[in-house]
């Protein structure tokens, strides 16, 4: 096998493992002894988990102050926010829950010393000038298996509506310095949550497997996490108290963030932005219900327009790893993988794009926003006819 090049950028240490949650104390208490402690709206102050954190700050003798997100942060959130704290003495970040929690820590500890307005570096909005930083240290500690954010170099931000968008405030100075990740953290995710975040995972390690940058490397991790996840999402969604199952998804949404961070994404993704931007369809909702016809899309283009392209192959050991079947031929593995995805979606109760108001009629303006980053390394370039397939199928 012949190596390509490839470059790898910045990821955070990172501590996995049942149990991890005990470390963060004295890992803040490394930084100093003044923390903000960035959550969801309420999930985790209502778990057993909210005592042992902070009793565990107050022992290594820290004072901190909590920011709770309710849903998805927004750029006016994240001004707001830094606009609050920026004369507090903050020595640490540390962002505890979803995706959305996460990428808001990450976006308030990038900006609290520099002070200036997130709209200033978001992509595709506004000036879009270069991060300078410094940013403030930030621990990044995920509640959910799903965006891999306590890998990614990027805090996702959105505003909802007709005008909405959903973009990034990417660069490698917000990475996370530690990401901890404990799979008993997991225990407490209600069956939807588990479904949406576990089905983004996977969409993230497939999109990242067959993405036009993937790399030796990234591919060994994307097999390694698709292969968690065929062994761990079905059974932590139908038992949040399978440890293993809870260690395999832990595992891999960290490895989809690594990956995604190092090889971009596809379809899926490019879809879900705009989705999520002008309806209140949730990011994993929108991956896990569009996942099994995007992969079908592509694979159909590349069939017809690039039939030697090595994106095929690799559709088809995924199909074979996902469904055991490993003897398979190439165009009977694309068809297991698509009827696994298909049943997937079915079996954790990911519904249609119409449940969040979605209509034909909206097709042509999601089209006309989804050419965002993610769609740049999808392994072959859609048509507009062909994204639209993708959303009609999934009215």
């Amino acid at each position: 096998m012949r190596i390509t090049d490839f470059s790898l950028s910045r990821l955070p240490r990172i501590e996995f493992g049942p149990g991890a949650l005990a470390r963060l104390p004295a890992i803040a208490r490394s930084y100093g002894t003044h923390a903000l402690l960035v959550t969801g709206a309420g999930s985790l102050k209502a778990s057993p988990f909210w005592p042992a954190v902070t009793s565990g700050l107050k022992a290594q003798g820290m004072s901190w102050l909590h920011l709770a997100i309710p849903g998805e942060p927004s750029p006016q959130m994240i001004d707001e926010a830094v606009r609050a704290l920026r004369t507090e003495a903050v020595d640490v970040v540390i962002g505890i829950g979803g995706g959305s929690a996460l990428d808001a820590a990450k976006a308030i500890a990038g900006l609290l010393k520099p002070g200036n307005s997130v709209m200033d570096h978001l992509e595709g909005v506004g000036p879009e000038l270069p991060y300078a930083g410094p940013a403030t240290p930030f621990v990044a500690v995920p509640t959910t298996a799903g965006t891999g954010s306590e890998a990614t170099k990027n805090a996702v931000l959105s505003v909802q509506g007709a005008d909405g968008f959903k973009k990034s405030f990417r660069d490698e100075k917000l990475v996370a310095a530690i990401a901890l990740v404990d799979p008993d953290l997991l225990a407490t995710c209600p069956p939807a949550v588990i479904a949406a975040n576990g089905m983004d995972a996977l969409t993230q390690l497939l999109e990242s497997y067959v993405s036009s940058r993937a790399a030796p490397l990234t591919d060994s991790l994307a097999w390694g996490g698709m292969k968690a996840a065929r062994d761990g999402l079905l059974a932590l969604y139908a038992d949040a108290g399978d440890a293993a199952a809870r260690e395999r998804m832990a595992y891999a949404a960290l490895v989809s963030g690594i990956t995604l961070a190092q090889v971009g994404l596809g379809s899926v993704h490019g879809l879900a932005a705009p989705l999520g931007a002008f309806f209140p369809i949730p990011h994993g909702v929108a991956c896990g219900t569009l996942v099994a016809t995007a992969t079908r899309i592509n694979i159909e283009t590349l069939r017809m327009r690039a039939p030697s392209h090595p994106a095929l192959e690799k559709y088809a050991q995924v199909g074979r790893l996902l469904s055991h079947q490993g003897q398979l031929d190439q165009t009977a593995s694309h068809a297991v993988l698509i009827d696994t995805l298909d049943a997937w979606t079915r079996d954790l109760g990911l519904p249609t794009l119409a449940h969040y108001g979605v209509t034909p009629v909206d097709i042509p303006r999601i089209v006309a926003h989804s050419r965002g980053s993610s769609m740049k390394t999808n392994p072959i370039r859609l048509e507009d006819d062909e994204i639209a397939a993708i959303l009609t199928a999934r009215l």
